[in-house]
């Protein structure tokens, strides 16, 4: 018998990468591809779900075919990681998709939440979703899409059409329409499902107007989801594990008992703390979740979500044109010596926890005659420290004790700025000897759904941490640091609320 292999499509918001993990949790084969980003308009945010679809079969069969030659091994199962409020709809009888996948920081919907909290409906959704009213969630993109698109709403109306992440419309792909499901973590980020008792809800459904025929079935993170179909790999496939990105980094990060804390660093920031079988409700405006469930029992998880980290570097990279790659970031940032009273505040598509403001957009203050690219790139790495620190004050407020967290994604490659975060959010972090830890959660699931992984204590000795950052700046500094984002963030907000009046 060969040794077994488990390929993971890893479907990010900026690109698809699909990874080849052995029994060890080891990455034996990797391939990743960008595809284009589509701006319409301002705050809107487009993919073309054929790049989607292409770049993720693309990467699959090189990863397949590079890791079985590698290793001699075979895959035997298949894990899904995606961007999880990003959605789509298709033709249930041709598979096509209809119009562009809405990104998850796309904000076209801004006035329509707006006017549902108007109503007085954020208590019943956070109550229902443990989510507030905000366009970065999906339910409001698919009444949108159904408002705007006349074939979307013909076909639903015929019962034709189907709705989903991007996960579902992956497995729509490869079963070659067989299957139309999604996981649990998934459906909890549309706004339409009730993470209580783990089935969409009438009344949010009722709330949206959509109707449940446009909907997957829900399944538990490690299920036996579809099988790929042979034309694709050569030979059928199952998929045995799903997860949207973050609860798939929590799981990929051994975060499996109440009070453990990871933070993932890629074209946003997302901070998962697991609350067990206890559903915590936030009184401090972040969102509660499901993570991932293996076994009967509900899992649940509080989240923080920040819009812009990692694309922090991009916009350096694509519109400043002040540097070449995103590695450059960490020589730069040592190279400005300090602050400098710059700040950046880089609410592009609105900002998140715990501020949701949807109409916020970005700022820079402290600006001088001396301020240089250094300094820039320097606050924008900063930034995402700050934005950090917003969430673990809101989750202590809310009563975790986060003096340690896990950290991974592609910006905790950068130590200067894992040591600059350790330092003004005085807590200890751990980056784990493998940061792509969303690719391996989603290949742990699936792994334990298809017997190559025996238990979930088999995956927590396989986690090991890389290198420790602790606190090192002294106290005055770090206030004055923070006293100064805090007060660029008020001005971003006075400024929004300014716009709407």
């Amino acid at each position: 018998m060969s040794d077994p292999l488990i390929l993971t499509l890893d479907q990010g918001t900026t690109s698809s990468r699909a990874m080849v993990f052995d029994a060890s949790g080891a990455v034996v084969a990797t391939s990743q591809q960008e595809f284009r980003q589509h701006f319409p308009h301002s705050g809107w945010v487009e993919h073309d779900p054929a790049d989607i679809w292409q770049t993720t079969l693309t990467t699959a069969r090189e990863a397949m075919e590079a890791g079985e030659t590698k290793t001699g091994g075979r895959v035997v199962s298949i894990g899904i990681a995606n961007q999880r409020e990003t959605v789509l709809v298709w033709n249930r009888r041709t598979g096509e998709a209809i119009g562009r996948a809405i990104v998850w920081q796309d904000r076209r919907t801004a006035a329509m939440c707006d006017q549902l909290r108007a109503k007085g409906h954020e208590a019943l959704v956070n109550a229902r979703s443990g989510l507030t009213i905000d366009p970065y969630f999906s339910g409001t993109k698919l009444r949108w899409i159904l408002d705007n698109n006349r074939e979307a709403a013909e076909l639903a109306a015929a019962g034709e059409l189907a709705f989903g992440t991007v996960d579902s419309f992956l497995m729509y792909r490869l079963s070659t329409g067989r299957a139309h499901v999604t996981d649990e973590t998934n459906a909890s980020r549309t706004m339409l499902y009730n993470i209580q008792t783990r089935d969409w809800d009438e009344d949010l459904l009722a709330l949206l107007d959509i109707p449940r025929s446009v909907l997957p079935e829900v399944k538990p993170s490690a299920s036996s989801f579809c099988e790929a179909d042979a034309e694709w790999f050569g030979r059928p496939l199952p998929v045995t594990g799903v997860a949207g990105d973050q609860q798939a980094a929590a799981f990929g990060q051994a975060c499996f008992h109440p009070g453990m804390v990871k933070s993932t660093y890629g074209t946003g920031c997302f901070l998962l703390a697991n609350t067990g079988e206890e559903c915590l409700l936030s009184k401090n405006r972040l969102l509660s979740t499901v993570a991932c469930r293996t076994g009967s029992a509900p899992q649940f998880a509080v989240e923080g979500s920040i819009f812009i980290a990692g694309a922090v570097s991009q916009w350096l990279r694509d519109s400043l044109q002040i540097i070449e790659s995103a590695g450059e970031t960490e020589a730069l940032a040592r190279s400005a010596g300090g602050n400098d009273g710059v700040y950046f505040v880089p609410a592009f598509t609105g900002l998140g926890a715990p501020h949701w403001d949807a109409e916020a957009r970005g700022s820079m203050f402290g600006l001088t005659r001396g301020t240089d690219r250094a300094d820039i790139a320097r606050a924008a790495l900063e930034s995402v420290a700050y934005q950090t620190l917003d969430l673990l004050d809101a989750l202590n407020a809310d009563g975790f004790d986060t003096g340690r967290i896990r950290v991974d994604g592609g910006m905790v490659a950068n130590s200067w700025f894992l040591q600059f975060m350790a330092d003004v959010t005085a807590t200890t972090i751990d980056r784990p000897d493998m940061i792509e830890s969303t690719a391996r959660g989603a290949a742990f699931l699936s792994g334990l759904q298809s017997g190559v992984y025996e238990n979930i204590e088999t995956l927590e000795r396989l986690w090991q941490s890389e290198t420790v950052f602790t606190p090192d700046m002294v106290e005055s500094e770090r206030e004055q640091l923070v006293s100064g984002w805090q007060k660029a963030v008020k001005a971003t907000l006075y400024r929004a609320q300014l716009d709407r009046e």
